[in-house]
């Protein structure tokens, strides 16, 4: 794969800022003194790509970056992107078109420096077209509200080759990409950044922790990087992997304390892209990574949203993991316990409706995960 010199990004510093799982209070409100010296971090190090969206935290995430960011930094100093999205809560055309608006009122901006349709994929394309977002973003453009546009994106190469051979003039997009997706069948990572080096389309990367998953990788994979170079975090193998690849505008972060910007910025403030001897340490990782078994949800929290049991999914998977992955079953026990009182339901709870998979990004079988929870944690 290979992109033209100066492709757009190509001299934007390789660590973006994702704001979507930011530090919460007791109350469940958004800590924004911590997100400040967050914020106050990441600036120090020349780090200026900030990614938030019209739904993360109910619109919370877009005034945190107003209030840690944009009233607090000259204009010129940083680059924010938010998206539109068409199909969460099932939108009119006009809503979706009426989150722009809102979008740059919690930020407090006059223009976008990215703004993207979010969450493309199989099940939701239809609501793009029939809206007609794609001329509507388009002429956002024109009219200087917005200065590049594209779409994220949850769903296979075909499909992907279709929309950038219909939408030639789409300045970037936003793909999953961790070492742990490069052949999952439901990513399909290397597959989709194919698609892009052929249409020369750059993409910034989100989940290249995996939702925090590689922060705190199986045994077999730690001990693999331990042997390597002990002195390095897990995730930061897995942030320079995605940093490595061509045609990479910035990976997005979701950071949730002041310690994982101090680690990511260690590392990123002056990036260089993996050498071939930790090129082969990651294929080593991957061999063992894909030899356990375990449930690969990002925690995006997109199932939980109409969810008619209030069922808090992400954190009934995240501890049915620790027993699958770290072979902790009193630990899976203690975690699940904790998330069933806090939210007064349990996994056997659902009725199966589906709607959680309909809004799943990943593809995923919940249904039966949960099931497959309520038997072994309840």
């Amino acid at each position: 794969m290979s992109y033209a010199p100066g492709y757009l990004g190509h001299d934007t510093p390789k660590l973006g800022f994702g704001m979507m799982r930011l530090p919460k209070l007791e109350d469940g409100s958004i800590d924004i003194p911590q997100v400040c010296d967050m914020v106050d971090c990441f600036m120090d190090a020349g780090l200026t790509y900030y990614d938030t969206a019209y739904v993360y935290d109910g619109g919370d995430s877009e005034i945190a970056t107003r209030k840690a960011l944009v009233e607090r930094y000259p204009r010129d100093a940083f680059t924010v992107t938010t998206k539109a999205n068409a199909w969460l809560h099932q939108p009119t055309e006009a809503e979706t078109k009426a989150q722009l608006e809102t979008s740059m009122e919690r930020l407090g901006v006059d223009y976008l420096d990215y703004y993207l349709l979010h969450a493309v994929q199989d099940n939701n394309q239809q609501r793009y077209d029939d809206f007609g977002m794609w001329d509507w973003i388009r002429g956002l453009k024109e009219q200087g509200v917005i200065r590049h546009w594209g779409f994220s994106y949850h769903a296979g190469p075909e499909r992907l080759e279709r929309l950038l051979s219909t939408y030639t003039d789409i300045d970037f997009i936003q793909l999953q990409v961790n070492y742990a997706d490069m052949e999952e069948p439901t990513v399909q990572a290397r597959a989709n950044m194919e698609v892009a080096a052929a249409h020369g389309v750059p993409f910034t990367v989100m989940e290249p922790v995996k939702g925090g998953t590689l922060a705190n990788p199986p045994r077999a994979v730690r001990e693999i990087f331990d042997a390597a170079d002990p002195n390095v975090s897990y995730a930061s193998w897995a942030i320079r992997y995605a940093a490595s690849m061509p045609g990479v505008l910035t990976v997005l972060s979701g950071m949730s304390t002041l310690a994982q910007v101090q680690d990511n910025v260690s590392y990123m403030r002056d990036f260089t892209p993996l050498t071939p001897d930790e090129q082969d340490v990651i294929a080593q990782a991957q061999a063992a990574l894909a030899s356990v078994h375990q449930y690969k949800c990002t925690a995006c929290h997109y199932c939980c949203e109409g969810c008619p049991q209030q069922i808090p999914i992400p954190d009934f998977l995240a501890a049915m993991n620790r027993k699958l992955i770290f072979e902790d079953e009193q630990g899976a026990r203690t975690r699940y316990a904790r998330a069933a009182e806090k939210a007064g339901v349990n996994a056997s709870d659902c009725i199966g409706c589906g709607q959680c998979e309909g809004a799943c990004p990943q593809g995923l079988p919940i249904i039966s995960y949960l099931e497959e929870v309520a038997a072994a944690l309840e």
